[in-house]
């Protein structure tokens, strides 16, 4: 599962920090575009780290993603796209065949540049 290869991802990273320094609060930003089953992630995330470390806060924010085309410059986020669920299934395996599925709702190019909502990414907080 998707999820579990991204918890285990987390975990190993909160594993490595651990040695660095004291964490206190780990923040996950969730790219929109991995689609992410946040209870699945939760779940896993926290059967990962419950004996390596059970006394760091875990918090998770989801990061809308935004586009903007190349052509016309006209920015809109993935909201703004009509997608079917098997298309939003295929994204949440592949983020980067959102190209493939969506196009500048203006102008219709498919030439568009991801600015935000693609990945993972943490934020360690320390005491």
């Amino acid at each position: 599962m998707h999820e579990w290869a991204i918890a285990e991802a987390i975990s190993r990273e909160v594993e490595a920090n651990l040695e660095k320094a004291r964490i206190r609060r780990v923040k996950v930003i969730l790219g929109e575009l991995q689609n992410i089953d946040l209870d699945v992630l939760k779940q896993y995330l926290e059967m990962m780290l419950r004996d390596v470390a059970p006394n760091v806060e875990i918090d998770y924010e989801t990061e809308e993603a935004v586009f903007k085309c190349r052509r016309c410059g006209y920015t809109w986020t993935l909201a703004d796209s009509s997608l079917s669920e098997e298309e939003r299934e295929a994204i949440h395996f592949v983020p980067e065949a959102v190209r493939a599925y969506v196009k500048c709702p203006k102008c219709s190019s498919p030439d568009f540049e991801v600015l935000r909502g693609r990945g993972v990414r943490l934020i360690f907080e320390v005491e």
